[in-house]
C-alpha cells in the first residue's frame, strides 16, 4: 500500500525552503489541522514527526562523538519539516534504520518518513511516495591512498563494499564483474575498507568525502557513473 500522499504534499514547500537558504526557517504558527485520516493528521494528533534515518553517513547524519546528539543535512531538514508542521523544530523523534530498513518500515507505520540519503527510482515509487528532489549526488569509489583503482573499468573482480538494499549495490552489479560484498551500513562498509577486508566501497560521492575526511588513508576516484536523486520517502 501508498503513503497517504497528504504528508508529502505538505513537505514540498519546505523541502525547497529548507534547501534554498543556510539560514533556518523561524519557528512559525502550526499548521491548520489537516483532514482526517491523512498521514499528516495522524502526525499532527500525535503531537511529533517519527523519522528514520541514518547515523553512519557523514555530512547528512552522523552521531557526533562529543556531544552523542545526531547532526547532519537530513537532521537539520527533519527539524525543518517538524517547524513547518508544529512550529517547533524540537517536535521529531529520530529512529535509527538501515538502508534495507526504509521501505519497509515506511510501509509498516513504523516512522512517518525516511530522511536518509533516499535515491528516487521508478521501483520505489511503486511502494512509496517521495518529496520533491533536494539533492542530486553522482556515484564513484573509495579506496585506500595506495590503491590503482582509478574508476569503474578497475573494479572487476575487486572486493567492493557497499551498504545492502541500495542502488549503489545494485549498480556496481549491474555495471561491473566486482564482487560486491554488502553490509548493513556505510559505516561497516567503510570500516572494512580501512581495515583491509576490501578494495574499494562504492556510493554517492556526497557520502564518500565524507569517510574520505573521517579516514585520510583514503581517497575518492574515478568519475561520477549513476547519478542518484535524493527525496524524502
Amino acid at each position: 500500500m501508498r503513503k497517504n500522499v497528504w504528508l508529502v504534499l505538505a513537505l514540498m514547500l519546505v523541502v525547497l525552503v529548507a534547501c534554498s537558504s543556510a539560514t533556518p526557517v523561524p519557528t512559525k504558527s502550526a499548521l491548520p489541522q489537516a483532514p482526517a485520516g491523512t498521514g499528516l493528521r495522524k502526525v499532527q494528533d500525535r503531537g511529533k514527526l517519527v523519522v528514520g534515518t541514518r547515523s553512519d553517513t557523514p555530512t547528512f547524519c552522523y552521531l557526533n562523538p562529543q556531544t552523542n546528539q545526531l547532526e547532519g543535512f537530513d537532521v537539520a531538514l527533519a527539524k525543518e519539516i517538524a517547524n513547518y508542521i508544529f512550529g517547533d523544530p524540537s517536535k521529531v523523534e529520530f529512529k535509527i534504520i538501515t538502508s534495507a530498513q526504509r521501505i519497509p518500515q515506511l510501509k509498516e507505520g513504523v516512522i512517518d518518513l525516511a530522511i536518509a540519503t533516499m535515491t528516487i527510482n521508478e521501483e520505489r515509487l511503486k511502494e512509496i511516495d517521495f518529496s520533491v528532489v533536494y539533492y542530486v549526488a553522482g556515484q564513484r569509489i573509495l579506496v585506500p591512498q595506495a590503491s590503482t583503482i582509478k574508476g569503474l573499468t578497475d573494479l572487476d573482480n575487486k572486493k567492493v563494499g557497499a551498504a545492502r538494499g541500495t542502488t549503489s549495490a545494485t549498480n556496481l552489479k549491474q555495471m561491473t564483474k566486482a564482487q560486491v560484498v554488502e553490509f548493513d551500513t556505510w559505516a561497516a562498509a567503510a570500516q572494512a575498507l580501512v581495515a583491509g577486508q576490501l578494495d574499494a566501497v562504492s556510493t554517492d560521492d556526497i557520502i564518500l568525502y565524507g569517510f574520505q575526511l573521517a579516514y585520510p588513508g583514503t581517497k575518492v576516484v574515478g568519475s561520477q557513473f549513476s547519478y542518484e536523486p535524493y527525496g524524502v520517502g
